[in-house]
């Protein structure tokens, strides 16, 4: 029987903690879906179908990434909904302080509760643990080099974007 895992995340835009996670999960389970997911309480900088884009590319990109792995993206209705159209039992979050435990766990509970999918926590490295999108977006916009905290494909992207 096959195992199916969901990392789902904003992923606006995928930094290399994320990329961590998604490797790491490609190595535990036997197929990996990598979805972004629209979240109605965050203005994203990044249309679905570009952040999807930036994630294929950046798998695409990386030799150490199993080619398990499935990127997609959802928009509408739960993610358990998704979970069960393909088959995912488990969902693998990556988490960085007590404080997204604290934010995931009622998540986590609910996603059990709701469709019996459990959800795996995996600690980002180190050198990536003080890193969010968000964070990338602002330095980003104010003109900081974000090349250390994002994939190549990402910092292209981003240097492209930014204005002048």
């Amino acid at each position: 029987m096959t195992k199916i895992a969901v990392v789902p995340g904003s992923f606006d835009p995928v930094t290399l903690g994320h990329l961590d996670v998604i490797r790491r999960a490609a190595g535990v389970f036997d197929e990996v879906h990598v979805l972004v997911v629209h979240n109605p309480g965050k203005d994203a900088m990044l249309p679905l179908s570009e952040r999807v884009g930036l994630i294929q590319k950046s798998i695409a990109e990386d030799p150490e990434i199993p080619d398990n792995i499935l990127v997609a993206s959802w928009s509408v209705g739960l993610l358990v909904d998704y979970c069960t159209e393909v088959g995912a039992s488990v969902l693998v979050k990556g988490i960085r302080s007590q404080i997204d435990v604290a934010y995931e766990t009622p998540m986590v509970l609910m996603n059990r509760s709701l469709a019996g999918v459990e959800t795996v926590f995996m600690l980002p490295d180190p050198a990536h643990a003080h890193v969010s999108s968000t964070l990338v977006r602002q330095v980003s916009s104010l003109g900081g080099d974000v090349s250390p905290y994002v994939p190549p494909a990402v910092a292209r992207f981003l240097d492209k974007t930014r204005p002048a």
